[in-house]
């Protein structure tokens, strides 16, 4: 029986079938002599146990975990905030080093062992608006790399503003600012104090580049918003902005939606988009759009990746999704208590069910 529970579990990992399939073995266990009881019933105690360990590693839409561990080791520090290009002969990963307070490069043949870091743009003491810079997107065309990255200064405590500056590179290593001055700052009265996580896709038919990026708060920002460039250099903000907004109907993005990264699919838009509960507690959801821009419908299975028991226990954060011919890899950040490290997630088939 315990083999056909775990089964279940594990081919429809719902909390109702895991619940039910607990209760279903403590009923066995129950009508059992006591001298057997007791050791029975510790033994369906370590059998949930184990399959809580299971459940929290996969989501009724599909998403399974990578493992138990974080992808990259926690001796570099808090990683976060990620950008990932798939290039020939694996993937290369660009992220946001806080230790460092620099974007860093990483490279991968599997998308799931990568190379120590190595710091590729470091903060310009110079401009004024660069203290930290983290939170980039890669963009590789036919005339090289495009990076679009966050600069941020304090002002004291969780207070501080966020721009969003321009690069550009022919090796996706060695990087030149194209303006000296952010090419994003905030302007107008949802944007708050802070502009930042750009994510940028070019498209060829328009010859633009289209960006989603987050304003709000420094600390966590509230919404996402639009703007499109023809040269990556000179930005025109959508009207309408914000474009995506939280939706307090759900509760698990009933605070903000921030962070997003956004794909085009089979003629429509799609978006992976942090989700907060409150300020600490978030989880990774997707959204559809025919424009990507209006008229944004949510995923009913969301959220699609949820905190764990582990590296990832307290919340997760900014995710980055590439379909490799087979399967999607979906990267994220993790936090436990004050720590943040990169993680990943699959899902079978490039049909997200969505």
């Amino acid at each position: 029986m315990l083999l056909n529970v775990w089964l279940n579990i594990k081919l429809y990992p719902s909390l109702d079938a895991l619940n039910n399939c607990i209760i279903a073995v403590y009923y066995v266990v129950k009508p059992i002599n006591k001298p057997m009881r007791k050791q029975r019933l510790l033994f369906v105690a370590l059998f949930a146990f184990a399959v809580n360990v299971t459940y929290s590693q996969n989501t009724p839409s599909g998403w399974v975990k990578y493992g138990n561990d974080p992808v990259l080791p926690a001796k570099f520090g808090t990683i976060f905030d990620i950008s990932v290009l798939k290039v020939p002969g694996g993937y290369l990963m660009y992220c946001s080093w806080r230790p460092k307070k620099s974007i860093a490069i990483s490279e991968s043949k599997d998308g799931f062992h990568w190379s120590d870091p190595q710091i590729v743009l470091s903060p310009d003491s110079t401009a004024g608006w660069e203290g930290d810079l983290n939170r980039p997107v890669v963009v590789k065309r036919a005339d090289g790399y495009h990076m679009w990255y966050t600069g941020q200064i304090s002002t004291g405590g969780r207070n501080g503003i966020s721009k969003i500056g321009y690069a550009t590179s022919n090796d996706g290593k060695h990087w030149k600012r194209m303006s000296a001055k952010p090419v994003l700052s905030p302007e107008v009265g949802w944007e708050k104090t802070a502009v930042m996580c750009p994510h940028v896709l070019w498209d060829k038919e328009a010859k633009v580049f289209k960006m989603w990026y987050s304003g709000g708060e420094q600390y966590e920002p509230d919404a996402i918003g639009y703007a499109t460039s023809k040269d990556g250099l000179h930005w025109e903000k959508y009207t309408g902005n914000p474009v995506f907004a939280n939706d307090p109907s759900h509760t698990w993005e009933q605070a903000k939606v921030t962070a997003c990264q956004v794909i085009k699919e089979n003629g429509q838009y799609y978006m992976f988009y942090i989700g907060f509960r409150d300020i600490d507690y978030a989880q990774i959801g997707m959204a559809k759009s025919k424009d990507g821009i209006t008229n944004w419908v949510r995923y009913s299975g969301n959220p699609i990746i949820k905190p764990g028991n582990g590296w990832d226990a307290s919340a997760v954060y900014k995710p980055f999704a590439i379909y490799d011919g087979k399967q999607w890899l979906l990267w994220y950040n993790g936090r436990h208590d004050g720590v943040e490290q990169i993680g990943a997630a699959t899902h079978q088939g490039r049909d997200l069910g969505f």
